[in-house]
Formats: C-alpha cells, structure tokens, sequence
C-alpha cells in the first residue's frame, strides 16, 4: 500500500502524504511521492497539490528509523538520498505544485515545501522551518539556497543558524509561505490558486516558469547538497547525542 494518496480534482492532482501519524519521510515515503509525482504528470495533470496530515504536514525525516540504521553508512546514504530524490522531483516537476501545508512542516516537511512553486499554510500555532543546527547537522547549501530565495539572505542567515521555526503568522510575514487559510481550507485555497495559474496561456506560463525556477533545480544538485560531507556530520559524537536526545523526548 502506497504512503502517498492520490486524489483527482478534474485536470488537477493532490498528492497527500498518507504515513501515519506524522508524516516521517522513511525511504518508502519518500519513493511513493517520488513515484506519484510522476505518475500524476504522466496522466496528463496540469497542476499538482502537495497535502500532508491534518496538524503535521509532514514531521521531517524519520530520525528513529535512521538511527536504526547505526554505523550502516551505505543504507544511511540510500535513505537520506531517497528524501533528496523526492524533493529534486517538486523541483524539477513541468507542472506547477503548491504546497498544502495544514499544520507543522519542521526539517524535512519545510524542505518539501520550499521545492514547491507556492506554500498555503493553516493560520494558527503552527510552526515551519529549518531546524537541522538544533540536533546538530548543518543545513547543505543547496537547502540554504532555498530559504534564501524566499526570505532574502539575512533572514534565511538568522533562521538557519538559530534553527528557528516560526510560526504561520510570521511565516507569513518573511515570506517564507505565501497565505494563510483555515486548517480544514488549506487545500481548497491550494486548489484556487493553481486553478487560476493553469487558465493562463499554457506555452509562455510554463516557460517563463521553467526560467523563473531555473535556481530551485540547481540548487538541488549533489554539488550543493554534498551528502557525503552531511553525513560526516551526521555520525559526528555531538550530533549522536543531540539526535537520541531528541528521539529520547518524543518517547516520553
């Protein structure tokens, strides 16, 4: 059973991660989203939604299960490049995809999101951002790039550093999503706005698109994420203790 649902909504196509209960992006995930994102341009979708879970969009990668994995360095690797994969593939996806972000999007979720052309997020106490320095890694600079192109370069500076996640309004604010809706609005808003961006001449929207996001697929290449660098980081002995400490918390 896939951990990605695909729903139809006429020429347009919602992807909705479906991995209870949080949304962790395991190696399965991962490839399912990769899978349907092609499939659903495949069928001939003019336009994709990303969703996620109600009050998690998605929780990031799945910390435990690669903790499981403990000195396997070439399983590590496969999992870690399955999520880079997954969020090449919004990159470089023809079609435009909005993100459908009804509730938290931390790590791994915000990523996702900021592959995507444009970010609804639910109004309320959720948060979103790059929090990677407060267990320890590094954000690559590929991720970095990102951040930067939406909220400007001494913002995403003051985000990344303090691995800071901020909430919907402010989120809002730096430009790091682009609306606000209701929790169970989200996706309805997300379905709007991409149905107004495919009525427009199809030939110089999507061209003008591809040269507009020309920075977002270069900004995923292997160059800028340097998994093998990363994963130094990852088996470093203080990024060891930050990530049990953190699995040790969501335990309790």
């Amino acid at each position: 059973m896939s951990c990605v649902e695909t729903l139809h909504h006429g020429d347009l196509a919602e992807l909705r991660l479906a991995r209870s209960p949080v949304n962790a992006l395991n190696p399965a995930l991962c490839t399912d989203l990769r899978d349907a994102l092609e499939a659903a341009i495949a069928g001939g979708a003019r336009g994709i939604v990303l969703s996620g879970g109600p009050k998690v969009f998605s929780a990031g990668l799945d910390v435990p299960y690669l903790l499981s994995l403990g000195d396997d360095r070439a399983a590590l690797e496969s999992a870690w490049q399955s999520f880079f994969d997954a969020a090449l593939g919004l990159a470089e996806s023809p079609v435009p995809v909005v993100a459908a972000i009804a509730g938290h999007a931390p790590a791994g979720g915000c990523v996702l999101a900021l592959c995507c052309d444009y970010r609804v997020m639910a109004s309320g106490p959720y948060r979103i951002g790059l929090n990677e320095t407060r267990v320890g890694l590094a954000a690559p600079e590929g991720i970095q790039r990102l951040m930067r192109r939406v909220v400007g370069t001494y913002r995403a500076e003051r985000l990344l550093v303090a691995g800071e996640m901020i909430e919907a309004s402010q989120a809002l604010d730096f430009g790091l999503v682009d609306e606000l809706a209701g929790i169970d609005e989200v996706a309805q808003r997300a379905l709007t706005w991409l149905r107004d961006l495919v009525s427009l001449p199809r030939e110089a929207m999507l061209l003008t698109r591809r040269i507009a996001r020309a920075d977002v697929i270069e900004a995923m290449q292997p160059e800028h994420i340097q998994l093998e660098r990363f994963l130094d980081g990852w088996y470093s002995e203080g990024t060891q203790h930050a990530l049990h400490a953190l699995v040790a918390s969501l335990r309790k």
